[in-house]
């Protein structure tokens, strides 16, 4: 597995020096934000000569783009939205080629109209469902035409909030395109190790085929989240299982300061050395 971080972890506006960023904290992947190249995170307009940029900053820094952010809600109460959403999305994936990635992450998205990892009662309803599914195609459509492939996070706050859903869409679907990006702590508040352990392995299991990149952050013992290795998430586990299905993807870090940054790296290397036998 590569180690990874959320280029976003690092301030900045000019990829050379957020990706430079990236390497010297010791991780050779990155999920990219355009926030790094001093625009929003789903612009209405991308130059090829900013994408470009971006894989140029990659190069020189020795760090791969192995996705771009493309948030949006995609199942927002106000349609209008959602059209915005996928509108951006066209943008952003037509630049994905000249950023030398080919995954773009999605929020699958919440009736929240505010906050678009936030719970919603009316998410689990039919006509949510329903509204996924459209936006879905939409994306669907706009991966083709730009060959990109879609990476969405079973969350608990949003409308794919368990692995089974994750695998009900996929399987509603059946495009090739709709990938999984799995974070176990998104997966479960407060449980108890052996309980926790069913959850993530169940996962991992249901989703193996899927899975082309995992997520690294941690649960406290109340619940809330916190940095990898400073919490109650059962990493050696995690990574077995990881390595159980075949991954050799990115493992990618997030929700921590840049000044945790560089700990992170040494903490998920020695439990990948200590789990899977081999140093990264």
């Amino acid at each position: 597995m590569k180690l990874g971080i959320f280029a976003k972890t690092f301030e900045g506006t000019d990829p050379a020096l957020v990706l430079k960023a990236v390497a010297n904290a010791g991780f050779s992947s990155t999920q990219y934000n355009m926030a790094c190249s001093g625009l929003t995170s789903m612009p209405d307009e991308i130059s090829e000569e900013q994408a470009r940029s971006v894989a140029d900053a990659a190069v020189a820094a020795g760090v791969e783009v192995v996705a771009v952010s493309g948030t949006y809600n995609m199942i927002h109460p106000d349609l209008a939205a959602r059209q915005s959403g996928h509108r951006r999305l066209a943008v952003l994936a037509e630049r994905c080629a000249a950023m030398s990635t080919g995954l773009i992450t999605l929020c699958t998205g919440t009736r929240d109209p505010v906050d678009q990892w936030k719970e919603h009662p009316d998410n689990n309803t039919p006509e949510s469902w329903r509204d996924l599914l459209d936006a879905m195609g939409t994306a669907i459509e706009i991966a083709d035409r730009y060959d990109v492939d879609l990476g969405i996070e079973p969350e608990l706050a949003n409308v794919i909030n368990s692995a089974g859903k994750a695998r009900q869409l996929i399987d509603e679907l059946k495009s090739p395109r709709l990938k999984i990006i799995l974070d176990p702590a998104n997966l479960f508040e407060v449980e108890t190790p052996e309980e926790q352990q069913t959850i993530v392995s169940s996962a991992i299991d249901l989703l193996a085929d899927r899975i082309v990149m995992a997520h690294a952050k941690d649960r406290s013992s109340d619940g809330r989240f916190a940095t990898a290795g400073k919490g109650v998430l059962d990493y050696g586990h995690y990574l077995r299982r990881l390595s159980a299905i075949g991954f050799e993807g990115s493992l990618i870090t997030h929700g921590l300061s840049a000044a945790e940054a560089e700990g992170v790296a040494a903490f998920l290397n020695a439990k990948l050395t200590s789990s899977l036998g081999a140093p990264k």
